[in-house]
């Protein structure tokens, strides 16, 4: 769902209305099956398959931020996102002409850029096709609103920074790794290089996810630590297949049923808990009272306080 300007502010003051409502959230139990927020370093024996158990409702993840509210995978979305009382965002990295990642979620930068009339020439405009000091030329906020005129695409590397400053936790989405060969490997390393891949962000703090089911396997080879999550809906009889390389299956929220959900967590994954499944995108309560439930682990979400208050997760 993308959220126009002049929808965004009456978005806004509805969703901050139901988060006072359902009350202000901490930063309660959101992990791979934590029992505990961001930054206190408990939580040891944490792993995939009970996030459930341990939170009692969803977890809320806020997709590219709490972006029916700031413009979808800036720094100012996760900060809002921060503000609103969410640990968890979600984001998509894509690789510059030189070889630097990016969090931004189309190939091209038109829609969430003001790269045609920067760049007037360059058509497609092609994530792939400019350097990163190029794309940070670029205003990545006015086409959302005003207010964020100059908001910039930041690179990994930045967003890495921020997410740990404000004490959140990542659902790192590979997109369209196919553009990019050994974007997992590069992947791997921004994050090991930014304090990531320490054994408290690996248990607690972190998912990378991918819908190219060849990237999930990678990452899980190079890192069989990690916490890893295929994005689609395999089928039942497909779904061990999955189980072998991958902890999470995470689907549109229309593929689904309760029979499907309980299949995959009938199953045990690559860390050898239950399988989880987080379904996305839902804004709206009805549809989130409905994949809750389910018996979904997780809801991914554009508007994470009107999720929170439907269901009551974090």
């Amino acid at each position: 769902m993308y959220v126009r300007p002049a929808a965004a502010a009456a978005a806004a003051f509805l969703g901050f209305t139901l988060t006072l409502l359902g009350g202000t959230a901490s930063y309660a139990a959101t992990g791979p099956g934590s029992a505990t927020g961001p930054g206190t370093g408990t939580g040891a024996g944490a792993g995939p398959g009970a996030g459930r158990a341990a939170l009692g409702s969803p977890v809320v993840y806020a997709h590219r931020g709490a972006s029916a509210y700031a413009p979808e995978n800036t720094l100012d979305a996760i900060d809002l996102a921060m503000q609103m009382g969410f640990a968890w965002v979600e984001n998509d990295v894509q690789r510059t002409k030189d070889g630097v990642l990016v969090v931004i979620h189309d190939d091209t930068l038109a829609r969430t850029t003001d790269v045609e009339q920067r760049f007037p020439n360059r058509s497609p405009w092609r994530v792939k096709d400019f350097t990163a000091a190029e794309i940070a030329q670029l205003d990545a906020g006015s086409w959302f609103g005003d207010e964020y005129t100059g908001a910039s695409v930041p690179t990994l590397r930045q967003y890495l920074d921020r997410v740990q400053r404000n004490q959140q936790r990542l659902l790192l989405e590979i997109k369209k790794p196919e553009l990019y060969p050994g974007i997992e490997e590069q992947t791997l390393k921004v994050l090991d290089e930014a304090g990531w891949l320490d054994p408290r962000h690996v248990a607690q703090r972190l998912v990378v996810q991918s819908f190219s089911a060849d990237s999930v396997r990678i990452v899980h080879q190079l890192r069989p630590d990690l916490v890893t999550a295929f994005l689609g809906t395999p089928t039942v009889a497909d779904l061990p297949r999955y189980a072998e390389f991958t902890d999470r299956i995470n689907p549109w929220h229309t593929t689904i049923s309760a029979d499907w959900v309980s299949a995959v967590h009938g199953l045990r994954g690559a860390h050898g808990k239950a399988m989880e499944v987080d379904t996305w995108i839902v804004d709206d309560a009805a549809t989130a009272r409905k994949v809750q439930d389910m018996g979904v682990d997780g809801i991914i979400t554009n508007a994470p306080d009107v999720v929170r208050y439907a269901v009551g997760g974090f």
